[in-house]
């Protein structure tokens, strides 16, 4: 193989200048992925558990005398020396050799190794922390008390350095040591906790005057002669008062709570103070002095600030107060809580009726006015119905209040007088607001006002409510000479109206001019469009057959089937001429259902068709011969079942759907369709008898 090699690298050195040689590629013929694919995470798994990357433990090393003992501690200090000098910033390493050292008992060299790492990085904590641990792990109070003031010295924000100083003084027994860690320690106006911790220990060694002392240092801090707020948040008032209330000292606890009244002012009142005052008087049995605390503060803390308040003040009227007290409490917590809503809203007309309902209930006339003009003056700012149709009731509930319960007749009527020049008559009106008016005034007995106001809506802003209101008014006075008028100006408004050309019909009936009557009738079939033509014409013939008018209820059909060919009509007009009571009424009845039917061959809705012939078959049945019955069932279409298709809004295909239609003996254009039916028909019987024969080929064909 030596010699191959050198062969071969003598021809590729003779061969150098020319072309150098590619080792070839294999060729990869299938190049589909493989049916099971190993993921990274299959092969980190299966090395796990196969235990492939685990070492195994080093061998326990034993040491049996001094030098083999020295040169490990020399190993271990040249392996930790090396560590710190690769990177000095790890505080880590620095506390691991400390601790080190410290296990061998070898607190010097710890020391030393702790004061090293500080000149490093003398902000860490956790290295000031295990410094004096180690310190007074090892009873050394001296050292420990010299690094601790040397930590609070360097880093006195930190709290830690703090709490435990005074608590290695505590354990000691050292308590004017302690105390004056705590003194320096409050020189620097620390957070509330570390003034609790003083105040604390002081009470567990029954220092009751100190405690106070610190209290006042704690609320209020006095510097350069000047009074620096250290602390003035209530929770620190009310504190200090329990404190004083727990030691027995009622009238200093009382002191406490009326200098934070003081202190705080108006300005910045807080419920939380107040409460906690009225329940200290409230345990000393002042319960005048608890009345005047909390209305004192209702007064003048706001409404949203207050909920606490509110609720203290119930509890406290619910168990000393009288009833009187406790339904004035709740009404004037519901009150001021009525009173955000609209201030947060003006315009939430919901929560200024509620308001309304409750100042009605239990306030004098005037305070409820003023609270109705307050609402009032909220007038929407869009000049759309759909806004002002809540807004309205307030002036509706002014007025009525104003009538039945001040019984203020001229109040009354410049309220809805104002109401009504307000609202913008051109764009929208209320007609209630003027019937109201106008009911007002007639029981005042002023009906030359109230004839006065209903023009004038009418005048202004014509609507068929007012038109109604009005004649009906007229009408219960029995005015019919006001009524012709009105319901002659409301026809000219509204000519498109059918109730009301029934109504002014009707009432010239009752009057008993039937020719008037039949006039406005005339007038209103004549018009050229009309919103209930059909209810119209059935009022019409419903006059003329009350008035027995036969003929001319006759006409009336002929001229309703010239401009609809409704069945409905047909129906009506044969039924008409059965119960017209006369000789003829079934020949006439029989000749209106062939004419009708003859009509309705070209109606393209087949129900209405099918309608009539029904309704032919009902009156055959009961005034018809067997004959004419059979000649009715073959006029009876046959109903077959179909399919149609059907196509989407975009014009796509949705499907097939299927539908009954009625297949009519008369209809000569579907005779062919009713022969290949019936030829369809006679091939699927003999189908049928063939399976049958096939089945059971014993019976005789020709018996089956």
């Amino acid at each position: 193989r030596g010699g191959a090699h050198a062969h071969s690298g003598g021809k590729m050195a003779s061969t150098a200048a020319g072309k150098q040689r590619i080792p070839k590629v294999a060729k990869v013929k299938n190049k589909a992925p493989a049916e099971v694919q190993i993921t990274a995470e299959q092969l980190l798994r299966e090395a796990k558990e196969r235990e492939l990357e685990l070492l195994p433990p080093p061998p326990q090393q034993k040491i049996t005398d001094v030098e083999e003992l020295n040169d490990y501690k020399l190993r271990k200090r040249k392996t930790f020396e090396d560590n710190i000098r690769k990177n000095r910033t790890v505080i880590s390493n620095w506390i691991k050799y400390a601790q080190w050292e410290e296990s061998l008992k070898e607190i010097q060299r710890a020391r030393s190794i702790y004061e090293r790492a500080l000149d490093v990085d003398y902000r860490n904590v956790t290295l000031w922390l295990k410094y004096a641990e180690m310190e007074m792990k090892n009873r050394q109070v001296n050292h420990a008390r010299n690094i601790w003031d040397r930590a609070i010295t360097t880093l006195p924000r930190v709290n830690q350095f703090w709490y435990k100083y005074t608590y290695m003084e505590e354990m000691l027994g050292n308590v004017a040591g302690s105390r004056q860690v705590f003194e320096r320690w409050m020189e620097w106006q620390p957070e509330e906790q570390a003034w609790h911790s003083y105040i604390n220990f002081e009470l567990r060694y029954k220092e009751v005057d100190r405690a106070r002392s610190i209290y006042e240092r704690y609320i209020l801090f006095r510097a350069l002669a000047v009074l620096v707020l250290v602390h003035p948040d209530v929770k620190n008032w009310i504190k200090y008062a329990r404190f004083e209330e727990k030691h027995s000292y009622f009238a200093h606890a009382r002191k406490v709570y009326e200098r934070a009244v003081e202190f705080f002012g108006e300005e910045h009142m807080d419920e939380h103070l107040y409460v906690a005052f009225a329940k200290f008087e409230e345990n000393q049995k002042e319960f005048e002095r608890v009345r005047v605390i909390y209305k004192y503060a209702l007064d003048r803390i706001p409404k949203q600030d207050a909920q606490n308040l509110f609720k203290n003040y119930t509890i406290f009227e619910k168990k000393f107060g009288d009833r009187r007290g406790i339904e004035d409490i709740i009404t004037s917590k519901r009150r001021f809580q009525y009173e955000e809503e609209v201030k947060a809203n003006p315009h939430n007309y919901d929560a200024w009726f509620d308001y309304l309902r409750l100042v009605e209930s239990d306030t004098d006339t005037e305070t409820v006015r003023e609270v109705y003009e307050r609402a009032i003056a909220n007038v929407p700012l869009i000049q759309e119905k759909r806004h002002w149709k809540r807004y309205i009731y307030l002036w509706i509930n002014y007025a009525l209040y104003e009538e039945l319960e001040a019984k203020a007749s001229k109040r009354t009527r410049q309220v809805y007088q104002a109401c009504l020049e307000l609202l913008p008559h051109k764009k929208f009106t209320f007609a209630k607001m003027w019937l109201l008016y106008a009911q007002f005034e007639i029981r005042q007995k002023n009906l030359p006002l109230a004839r006065r106001a209903l023009g004038t809506s009418i005048g202004k802003c014509p609507k068929p409510k007012l038109f109604k209101g009005y004649m009906e008014l007229e009408l219960q006075l029995r005015e019919f000479d006001h009524c012709r008028k009105l319901y002659e100006k409301f026809l000219e408004f509204a000519p498109e109206n059918c109730t009301s050309w029934i109504k002014f019909a009707e009432l010239e009936t009752i009057l008993g001019d039937i020719d008037r009557s039949r006039a406005i009738y005339e007038l209103a079939i004549g018009q050229p469009r009309l919103d209930m033509p059909e209810v119209l014409w059935k009022s019409y013939i419903d006059f003329e057959i009350e008035q027995e008018e036969y003929e001319k209820t006759r006409n009336l059909y002929r001229r309703l089937l010239q401009r609809t060919q409704h069945v409905k009509v047909w129906i009506s007009l044969a039924q008409f001429e059965l119960s017209a009571g006369q000789d003829e009424r079934l020949s006439r009845c029989r000749q209106i259902y062939e004419e009708a039917n003859k009509a309705m061959r070209s109606c393209e809705e087949k129900e209405e068709r099918v309608m009539l012939l029904e309704s032919w078959r009902s009156f055959k049945d009961e005034f018809g011969t067997s004959a004419t019955k059979e000649r009715i069932d073959k006029l009876m279409p046959e109903k077959i079942k179909k399919r149609r298709k059907l196509q989407a809004e975009d014009g796509s295909d949705a499907g097939w759907e299927e539908y009954y239609d009625y297949i009519f003996p008369e209809d000569t254009a579907n005779q062919p369709n009713l022969k290949l039916l019936a030829m369809a028909k006679l091939w699927k019987k003999q189908q049928q008898e063939s399976e049958a024969a096939a089945m059971d080929p014993d019976k005789d064909i020709d018996e089956s």
